[in-house]
């Protein structure tokens, strides 16, 4: 059978590839090439066709900010169908988005605090930037779909992500010898709420403040998030304090780089709410 593939070929294979993304999450042993097999036998596909769209889910898994199967590389040019599947089966499945699943799956709490020091590397820039064709069609399902919305209102993700970078601050303070630094960092949304503009009240090794907000997510580095307008305020005020910590890979193997004001050199910053009132 060739041509596009209709929705219940696609219905099919989105819940084949959840099923093994389910134990590659956990840690599970599953065989992709006797899913591969049994596929084959109920939509009539050829193996590499079905191969490629276990790579197309991929990339759309991608596009949502959502864990993908390492060993299916996405692969682009993936019709809005299966799009359409994927979100469909999500919808089905309203607890694989549910952080007490999710974090149920990967590293406990406690394993991710053992860690403790986190992987910093560069922010996304134009140079290190994929090609064209596949932001735009990442940047495309990730407005669609609105991503960072839904990862704003995870909370129990953005408070997980919270507490890795405190560990990590901690951690980093106690191998420079600021044992008196570390005890004092202080986690200012934990303890006082949400309106500080920043998540963290840490310090550079010199004892300077460092005024970090953190932004979780489980999907790749370039997902989009949700900035208040009092995180940008406090940013502008203090500029040379405030850090952005973008969380990303969260519940896999979590990666993290840092933004500094100006955020407008990192980030198109985009209005997606306004505030009426009777004057």
């Amino acid at each position: 059978m060739a041509g596009e593939w209709p929705d219940e070929q696609n219905d099919a294979i989105v819940a084949d590839y959840f099923a093994m993304l389910g134990d590659d999450i956990a840690g599970r042993p599953y065989s992709k090439a006797e899913h591969n097999r049994l596929l084959r036998a109920v939509i009539d596909r050829p193996r590499g066709s079905i191969e490629y769209k276990h790579q197309n889910i991929s990339a759309v898994l991608k596009g949502l900010g959502e864990d993908w199967i390492p060993g299916y590389k996405p692969a682009f040019n993936f019709q809005a169908s299966l799009v359409d599947a994927v979100v469909r089966w999500l919808n089905r499945h309203p607890d694989w988005l549910a952080p007490a699943a999710r974090m149920a799956m990967g590293p406990s709490l406690s394993a991710l605090r053992e860690e403790a020091m986190l992987w910093i590397g560069p922010p996304p820039t134009h140079s290190n930037a994929p090609p064209p064709g596949e932001l735009e069609q990442m940047t495309f399902i990730a407005q669609k779909y609105d991503v960072a919305e839904r990862d704003a209102r995870n909370r129990a993700l953005g408070r997980a992500g919270e507490e890795r970078v405190l560990a990590h601050e901690r951690a980093n303070l106690l191998a420079a010898g600021r044992t008196d630094l570390a005890e004092r960092i202080r986690w200012v949304s934990h303890v006082d709420g949400d309106g500080a503009g920043y998540d963290i009240l840490s310090f550079d090794t010199d004892g300077s403040d460092r005024l970090i907000e953190v932004k979780t997510t489980n999907g790749w580095e370039r997902t989009p998030f949700h900035i208040t307008r009092n995180e940008l305020a406090v940013a502008e005020e203090r500029r040379h304090d405030w850090r952005l910590v973008r969380l990303w890979n969260f519940t896999r193997e979590p990666k993290a780089f840092e933004l500094r004001p100006p955020l407008e050199a990192h980030v198109s910053l985009i209005a997606t709410s306004f505030q009426a009132s009777f004057s």
